[in-house]
């Protein structure tokens, strides 16, 4: 069953990133593999159900046990690396394209008593112009969104894999009225980014929307983990896992699906 739900391909890079564990001498229980931790983890974020529900069928361990590895892991930083190695393969294979960026953000409803009695949570995002996200970051629900430019724009991880030095700057961003303040503009400018914001009472957003629907597009993909639907957690880090985890996910999908193409497209030996 974790085969099924964590693929060969998949686990392959996951299991150098996780941090090594040491077995207690005082004995106990056997110790949940990492790998079936994982797809419990996996089960929980594309289905949404309650932790606490987590089939015993599926070998996975109980739901404390797989929350506990997915709060481990992401303390020790493994969603990142994770992300970045995705992030890495892409950018090797050309399948990155760091001419333009799209940035946006999405509220998400909070389930009664989590993000501390706030209405909801901001899910903020950069894509390339494929839509592959390049870093995302949550906020409350009561944060502009012009005040994650910074933050987002310095958490592009440096990604390696060419010759040269790391990219971690697009060539261009785009943006909503939403970012339309000068101090986004300088932001941009002083990392040496061009800039297309909508301006407030001048232009329509549409007329970026040949540009930026490729982050609304990666808004639905993630809208299909049925975990972050809603933010059920009520820690912002749990939540942020969750979500960064899915972003990886994205980014394997988006390789594993051209390297496919590729190979089909290949000419066959007479």
């Amino acid at each position: 069953m974790s085969a099924m739900l964590v693929s060969d391909g998949l686990w392959a890079m996951i299991e150098p990133l996780l941090p090594s564990t040491s077995r207690s001498a005082k004995g106990g229980r056997p110790r949940v593999c990492d790998r079936a931790a994982l797809a419990g983890i996996m089960f929980v974020l594309q289905s949404g159900i309650p932790w606490r529900m987590l089939p015993a069928e599926l070998g996975c361990g109980s739901g404390v046990t797989c929350w506990r590895r997915l709060r481990d892991w992401q303390l020790a930083g493994v969603w990142d690396r994770l992300h970045q190695v995705l992030l890495r393969q892409l950018h090797r294979a050309g399948h990155l394209d760091w001419t333009r960026a799209c940035m946006d953000s999405a509220s998400i409803a909070a389930k009664r008593g989590a993000n501390r009695g706030r209405p909801g949570t901001k899910r903020h995002i950069v894509t390339d112009s494929r839509g592959i996200p390049l870093t995302v970051r949550l906020s409350g629900a009561n944060v502009h969104d012009s005040r994650m430019l910074d933050p987002l724009l310095d958490a592009i991880p440096p990604i390696h894999g060419k010759r040269g030095r790391p990219r971690h700057r697009p060539g261009k961003l785009h943006a909503d009225k939403g970012y339309d303040y000068p101090r986004c503009r300088r932001a941009c400018t002083k990392r040496g980014i061009k800039h297309r914001i909508a301006r407030k009472g001048i232009e329509s957003s549409s007329h970026l929307g040949k540009h930026r629907w490729v982050v609304e597009r990666t808004f639905a993909w993630l809208s299909k983990f049925r975990r972050l639907a809603v933010r059920y957690e009520r820690r912002a880090d749990i939540h942020l896992a969750f979500t960064i985890l899915a972003c990886a996910i994205i980014c394997f999908r988006a390789l594993t699906n051209r390297c496919c193409r590729r190979r089909s497209a290949a000419p066959r030996c007479p």
